[in-house]
């Protein structure tokens, strides 16, 4: 009998997609998180202010700051910074993940150096306690 290997997940973003088409593309892959879009960077281990974030009914090129072209390819292996300052890097635009926590969504910045799967599971082990 053979065992099937379970395939990478993978999502990719273009600078033509809809901010709310990635959440909801990310959020299918990752049901414990959630991907939220800001105006301003946060440093490291450090949060966004709510006031901050962008309205998701515009792609990544009407906000990004740099005329940058590209696309991010997001897998479950990949570190939470590691993702962050990808879309610093390839749209200039600041993103932080969030993770689900009960009834709560808090923000991953304090583990930010974490895989998506480990902050994906964590959310479900957290959910399932609420």
């Amino acid at each position: 009998m053979s065992v099937k290997k379970k395939e990478n997940i993978a999502l990719v973003i273009t600078a033509n997609k809809k901010l709310s088409l990635i959440q909801k593309e990310f959020n299918l892959l990752f049901p414990f998180l959630k991907l939220e879009f800001f105006r301003t960077k946060h440093g490291v281990k450090a949060s966004s202010p709510k006031k901050d974030i962008l309205k998701q009914d515009f792609t990544l090129k009407e906000f990004r700051k740099k005329n940058l072209h590209g696309s991010i390819t997001i897998t479950e292996e990949m570190v939470v910074s590691t993702l962050e300052q990808l879309f610093d890097e390839q749209f200039g635009i600041s993103a932080q993940v969030f993770r689900k926590s009960g009834r709560s969504w808090l923000e991953t910045s304090m583990t930010d150096d974490w895989t998506l799967k480990r902050q994906n599971d964590q959310g479900r082990e957290l959910s399932y306690f609420a």
